[in-house]
């Protein structure tokens, strides 16, 4: 179920919304009408891999208690515990079985938890992964002409890299101690399910929203107005900006590389690089948007990344809960920056690369993460201070470069593509078959979506704060939004609907 979809839009949303008001103060029964909102809103398209999530939501609920109980075991016994026992006359033998039996119990949770996240891991490399290692290992075998492989057909289930992860963390927190294990069912399965993130994201850590799932909190006026807004604003944004880029991207990258010559396969990638921030943003202000709407904040998953001044910052900007998931997930227990600088330097490179496997299950995702590893890297070396000695606009400018270089290779459908627009877009003189005309609403939508990065880079370097503005004249900007949000639905029900790109992952 889409967000902007008939179904949801005029029948389910608002269904479950009316609901959710009329249950009043009763928090327990409001969380249960959720789960079971985002339930029915989950198998309505994946109704198979719905049991799957359960399962492994049941395995995470005893995983969680038993490493909660094994760590109680092995937390240091009281210096009163020592005392007594040495007046026992047990001595330094009860201390040192003490000690044993804390150190058993310590590993004992570790296993539990390697255990969790290896049964989570596996479920995404064989939804995910499967088909892709079944595919080279066959190539493999045939040109050492060998026996092939049948390759599996297995359908990849929308947001399961985002639900793994989140699987992930809780587990790795109940380690850690930064969160209990949940108190009941409900509410980690409610965390799990949770509908507006459930697809896409925001990645959301089980101990920054359990106390919200806990309490429920009871929708105000002020809710829904500030979330449906959010919830407009992406609709619009997917619907009459990234839609549109999509149509034309489409276009360029279904042509041969050469044929398009040097401008023509920098428009493809122009065009790719409005629809994909504008497609994966838009999912990220409905889903703000609604969870606000029932009285939940969710944190935020972009800061305009297209005024960033170094890769570094770009990833700072772009899909912020992916990238803290990398840095507190992976890049601190590999050692961050604590080992020296080549180990650090490694860490990135893991990091990212990590990043681009997580993306798809393709060489150009894998490529597009060793490329943005590389460069983190390069910050870190020298290029950092390189383009801190440069004014900001061309900072960003040759930032921006650099990003668009990389979305080409996400882009590709594989490598050979990925190299062919590579080739073309590093040769100025290469000329194609023939001039390059985009579609004249996909230039004009191409335009506007620029000028949107354009006025974002200018408030942070004049100081003008947009939203503010936009609520010091709430009455007119919610007017021009509204009637906006009518035109983008007109143009989604008159057209068929373009799913979200971050649905692939």
């Amino acid at each position: 179920m889409l967000f902007y979809e008939p179904l949801f839009l005029f029948i389910f949303g608002p269904a479950v919304y009316l609901a959710y008001v009329l249950l009043g103060a009763r928090p327990h029964m409001r969380a249960l009408l959720l789960l079971v909102a985002s339930i029915i809103f989950y198998s309505w398209r994946e109704p198979a891999f719905i049991f799957v999530v359960f399962a492994s939501v049941a395995m995470d609920l005893y995983v969680a208690r038993r490493i909660s109980m094994l760590k109680a075991r092995a937390a240091p016994q009281p210096a009163a515990g020592f005392v007594a026992a040495q007046a026992r006359g047990a001595g330094d033998l009860a201390v040192h079985d003490a000690a044993s039996g804390e150190k058993g119990a310590q590993e004992a949770a570790r296993r539990w938890l390697a255990f969790g996240v290896a049964a989570n891991v596996a479920i995404l490399v064989y939804y995910k992964y499967t088909g892709f290692l079944a595919l080279n290992l066959d190539a493999l075998l045939r040109a050492l002409t060998l026996p092939g492989l049948n390759i599996p057909a297995i359908a990849l289930p929308i947001g399961v890299s985002f639900i793994v992860f989140e699987k992930i963390t809780y587990l790795v927190d109940v380690y850690r101690g930064v969160t209990a294990p949940a108190r009941g069912p409900l509410l980690y399965a409610l965390y799990v399910f949770f509908f507006p993130k459930l697809l896409a994201g925001p990645i959301i850590k089980y101990h920054d929203i359990v106390g919200q799932f806990e309490a429920c909190p009871r929708a105000g006026m002020d809710d829904f107005v500030n979330g449906f807004s959010r919830f407009m604003l992406g609709v619009v944004k997917k619907v009459l900006i990234a839609d549109v880029m999509a149509s034309g991207a489409d276009a360029l990258f279904a042509r041969d590389a050469a044929s398009l010559g040097f401008a023509g396969a920098w428009m493809g990638v122009a065009f790719f690089t409005l629809q994909i921030y504008f497609d994966f943003s838009s999912y990220s202000d409905m889903a703000i948007g609604l969870a606000r709407m029932f009285g939940f904040r969710l944190l935020e998953n972009f800061n305009m990344p297209y005024i960033a001044t170094s890769v570094t910052d770009f990833w700072r900007r772009w899909h912020m809960s992916l990238t803290g998931w990398i840095r507190e997930y992976l890049y601190f227990p590999l050692g961050g920056n604590r080992k020296g600088e080549v180990r650090t330097y490694l860490n990135l490179w893991i990091c990212f690369l990590a990043s681009g496997v997580w993306h798809g299950a393709a060489w150009p995702f894998v490529f597009w993460g060793v490329y943005n590893g590389a460069f983190l890297v390069l910050d870190r070396l020298f290029l950092l201070d390189r383009l801190k000695r440069l004014p900001d606009w061309l900072a960003n400018i040759v930032t921006l470069l650099v990003v668009m270089v990389g979305w080409a290779v996400f882009r590709a459908a594989s490598m050979a593509q990925a190299s062919a627009f590579l080739s073309v877009m590093m040769r100025p003189w290469a000329a194609g078959d023939a001039a390059v005309v985009a579609p004249p609403q996909v230039v004009a939508m191409a335009f506007v979506a620029g000028g949107v990065c354009i006025l974002q880079r200018l408030g942070v370097e004049k100081g003008i704060d947009w939203l503010a503005l936009a609520r010091r004249h709430a009455f007119l900007a919610n007017s021009a939004l509204a009637l906006l949000f009518l035109a983008a639905l007109a143009k989604g029900l008159a057209e068929p609907f373009k799913p979200f790109i971050y649905f692939r992952f």
